[in-house]
C-alpha cells in the first residue's frame, strides 16, 4: 500500500526533496505541500509539468496552518519536514503535532538528497540566515577565479513565481533579473554575484540546474540559503557562523547539522562583536566539530562615496529575510549610520500595507525597514513606506540597489559590506589548498 505523505516546506527544499526522492517513487503518494515562512507562496500548486507522470494534475500547496486538517482528511502516514532556519523547539512542536495525530514525522538525512557532481564542489552554508554566506561565496569564487579556475555558482532556490518558467535559471547580467521578474529577495542574492562578474544558476529542478552549470566549469560552488544543507555533495564544506549571535549555532535546524559537517567554520562579523562572543562561538564549534578549521573574518561596512551624514536624518533599509525569519534586529545599515554619526529615523509610524504587517509581526525590527518584496504589491507598499517617512537620506543596505527597482523620491546612499580575513592561515588559504588538491 502506498504511503500518503505531506511535505512541509517554504518553496525550495521541499520541491527538491520531492524531485529527488518522491517524484517517481510508486511507494508514496504526495498528497500536498504545505507552505510557511515566505508570504504569497501558498494557495498554488506544484505544476504537472514538474510533478511527473504520477501526478498529472500537479500537487496542491496549502498554508501550514492547515497541516492538522490535512493529516486527517488525507490519512497521512508521514510528514516530511523540508525547510530551514527554525529553532529546534519549533521543529519538535511540529513533530508533536504530527505524532499526536498518528503520522510519522520525518527529518531526512543530510546526504539523502545531495546530488553528485562530476566537478569538485565547495558548499557555503550557515547556522542562521544573515551570517554572511553571500560574502563568503563571492570571496571563494574570486579566489578561485584569480587562480585561473572557471567557477559555476549555484544558488539555493527561491522559486516564488511561475515554477515552470523557473525550472532552470541562469543570471549573467542585471537585465536578466528584470526579464525573469525576480522579487527583491531573489535580486538580493543574485545581483552581488553578477556585479562581481560571477554568473549564477538557480531554479526548481536541480538535477538539470547542476547538469547545465557543470558544463564549462572546473569547480561548482553551492551558495546556500537560510541555514539549509547543500543540495549537491560537497568536497569542501564551509559553514558560516555569526559572532553577533553567539549560541545560535547550536539552537537552529538544520544549521547545527551544517556546523557538525563543516571542514571550515567561518566566524564572521568579529569586528562588531562584544568581547568574548566570537570566542564563545569558536568554543561551541570546537566542541561539536573538533576536526574543523576555525577561521575568523570581519564584515567591513562602507557607504558609497563616503558622504557626510553627520546629524542627517537617515531612513535605513536592510535585507528582509535576515530581519524576519533570521531574527536580527539590525544589520549593516544601522552600523553604517552609527559610524557616520547619522540620526536614524523610526519608519514604523509611516509604514503601510504589508510592510506595516511585517513590522507588527516581527517586533525585533527597530528603527529600519526590511526590504520585503515578495510580490509587486509588497514592493509598492515598500516604496510608499519610504516615500512617507520624513528623512534627509535613505541608506540602502540591501545586497541589491533598490533605486532601479522602484522610484525613491529622496536622496539615496548605498551601503556595502564585504568579508575581510582577520586570521592567518585564513579562508583564502583553505580555498587555495583545495584548488591545489583538485588540479
Amino acid at each position: 500500500m502506498k504511503k500518503n505523505i505531506i511535505i512541509m516546506g517554504a518553496a525550495g527544499r521541499d520541491f527538491h526533496n520531492f524531485n529527488v526522492l518522491y517524484k517517481e517513487n510508486l511507494d508514496y503518494r504526495v498528497a500536498a505541500f504545505t507552505a510557511a515562512q515566505i508570504p504569497f507562496i501558498e494557495k498554488r500548486a506544484y505544476p504537472p509539468e514538474l510533478a511527473g507522470f504520477i501526478y498529472p494534475h500537479g500537487i496542491p500547496i496549502h498554508p501550514e496552518e492547515r497541516l492538522a486538517a490535512l493529516i486527517k482528511s488525507e490519512r497521512i502516514h508521514e510528514v516530511v519536514f523540508s525547510y530551514s532556519d527554525v529553532p529546534h523547539e519549533y521543529v519538535m512542536h511540529r513533530a508533536s503535532l504530527c505524532t499526536a495525530l498518528g503520522a510519522d514525522f520525518v527529518l531526512l538525512g543530510a546526504e539523502q538528497t545531495m546530488l553528485k557532481s562530476v566537478r569538485p564542489v565547495i558548499s557555503v552554508c550557515a547556522v542562521r540566515t544573515g551570517c554572511g554566506k553571500s560574502g563568503v561565496t563571492r570571496f571563494a569564487a574570486k579566489t578561485l577565479m584569480s587562480a585561473g579556475i572557471k567557477v559555476a555558482v549555484i544558488r539555493h532556490p527561491m522559486p516564488y513565481g511561475d515554477l515552470v518558467k523557473q525550472r532552470v535559471q541562469r543570471f549573467e547580467r542585471l537585465e536578466d533579473l528584470k526579464a525573469a521578474e525576480c522579487t527583491i529577495e531573489e535580486m538580493e542574492e543574485y545581483a552581488p554575484l553578477i556585479e562581481a562578474g560571477i554568473p549564477v544558476w538557480a531554479g526548481v529542478d536541480y538535477k538539470d540546474v547542476l547538469f547545465k552549470a557543470e558544463r564549462g566549469a572546473q569547480v561548482v560552488i553551492w551558495d546556500g540559503g537560510n541555514n539549509d544543507l547543500p543540495f549537491i555533495k560537497p568536497d569542501l564544506e564551509i559553514c558560516v557562523t555569526d559572532a553577533l549571535r553567539p549560541g545560535h549555532e547550536l539552537l537552529y535546524y538544520p544549521g547545527e547539522a551544517n556546523l557538525r559537517r563543516a571542514h571550515c567554520v567561518v566566524i564572521n562579523k568579529t569586528n562588531g562583536a562584544a568581547p568574548g562572543d566570537a570566542d564563545r562561538v569558536a568554543a561551541n564549534a570546537a566542541e561539536i566539530n573538533p576536526s574543523a578549521k576555525i577561521i575568523a573574518t570581519a564584515s567591513n561596512v562602507t557607504i558609497d562615496g563616503n558622504p557626510d551624514l553627520k546629524g542627517k536624518r537617515c531612513l535605513v533599509i536592510e535585507d528582509g529575510p535576515t530581519l524576519t525569519h533570521g531574527g536580527m534586529g539590525y544589520g549593516a545599515g544601522i552600523v553604517a549610520a552609527r559610524q557616520a554619526g547619522a540620526e536614524v529615523i523610526d519608519p514604523a509610524p509611516y509604514a503601510v500595507g504589508s510592510i506595516k504587517e511585517t513590522l507588527d509581526r516581527y517586533p525585533n525590527i527597530k528603527n529600519l525597514l526590511p526590504a520585503a518584496g515578495y510580490s509587486r504589491e509588497q514592493m509598492r507598499d515598500l516604496a510608499d513606506s519610504i516615500d512617507a517617512t520624513p528623512c534627509d537620506v535613505v541608506l540602502v543596505a540591501t545586497p541589491v540597489d533598490l533605486a532601479p527597482v522602484f522610484s525613491i523620491n529622496k536622496p539615496c546612499a548605498r551601503v556595502r559590506y564585504e568579508i575581510a580575513e582577520t586570521t592567518s592561515p585564513g579562508l583564502a588559504d583553505a580555498i587555495v589548498e583545495f584548488a591545489r588538491r583538485i588540479k
